[in-house]
């Protein structure tokens, strides 16, 4: 059976869904790297380790280094692989948050085809870029940034940009506000920027997409700041993978013929005409 192969390169992972018919063959995460050759190379390798040589079947590739993948059949735009993506996670209907390393995108869905979407690909803040930036600069993992916001009451963040928002973290830690404080300070700020996005598209739920989608304190919190419940599949492989899986469901375009070689010019001496 020909499988549908699909790479979803992003600023900082690259998802990789694999459909047999209507049912998920196989998947892959890796991070993406400085140079997404490289990593659709890794990519093509490892495909091929598993039994899916993309010479074989259908491949369509969508995000940051699409243009990368030079043995995809396609590449297609990240909304139209996200709103299908998430429709084959959720359902065909909804406003799907898809949070970014790079950008927030809030999708809204109705029989499976994106009707509205809006974007926020101007700032990091608001996206993955935003919590791992805090995170490392307190010296902790994602996890453990949420695991330690529980225990804490949120000290204010106030700043609109990355950057500032940093120098706001360096400021608290100088002036000795407790850690946990800080960290719920970053999760509730990150909560607040995603939920002023989504709630422009109000629903009675939303279904998030993204690799903050398995951080359950984040959920939580993002849930209280939209006022409506935020639901995942983090226990289905892949709430992180929904571009993946929607640019595999794509169709792609017949594969062309190999062009013959074009021969090299001949070193004929043309005569001067006078």
């Amino acid at each position: 059976m020909t499988a549908r192969i699909g790479i979803d390169i992003g600023s900082t992972a690259t998802k990789v869904a694999v459909l047999e018919g209507d049912e998920l063959a196989d998947t892959l995460l890796l991070p993406t790297g400085f140079n997404s050759a490289e990593t659709a190379a890794h990519v093509k390798d490892e495909l091929v380790r598993r039994g899916f040589a993309p010479a074989e079947h259908a491949v369509v590739a969508t995000g940051y280094g699409r243009v990368a993948v030079p043995y995809a059949d396609r590449t297609v735009t990240e909304i139209t692989c996200h709103g299908r993506g998430a429709a084959f996670l959720f359902g065909p209907d909804g406003v799907v948050v898809d949070v970014g390393g790079q950008d927030t995108k809030v999708i809204r869905l109705v029989g499976g085809r994106v009707v509205k979407f809006l974007m926020n690909d101007k700032c990091a803040a608001g996206t993955g870029k935003f919590l791992e930036v805090m995170a490392n600069r307190m010296g902790l993992t994602q996890d453990d940034l949420a695991a330690l916001a529980r225990t804490g009451e949120p000290a204010p963040i106030s700043n609109m940009c990355t950057v500032f928002a940093e120098s706001e973290v360096i400021s608290l830690v100088g002036q000795g506000e407790p850690a946990e404080n800080i960290a719920s300070g970053v999760v509730e700020s990150i909560a607040a920027r995603v939920a002023a996005l989504a709630g422009k598209l109000p629903a009675d739920v939303y279904f998030l997409t993204g690799g903050l989608c398995d951080n359950a304190y984040v959920v939580e919190r993002l849930a209280a700041a939209l006022g409506a419940p935020v639901r995942t599949r983090s226990a289905f492989r892949g709430c992180d993978r929904g571009g993946a899986f929607g640019v595999s469901a794509v169709r792609p375009c017949p594969r062309r013929p190999a062009r013959p070689p074009i021969a090299p010019p001949s070193h004929r001496v043309c005569a001067r005409v006078v």
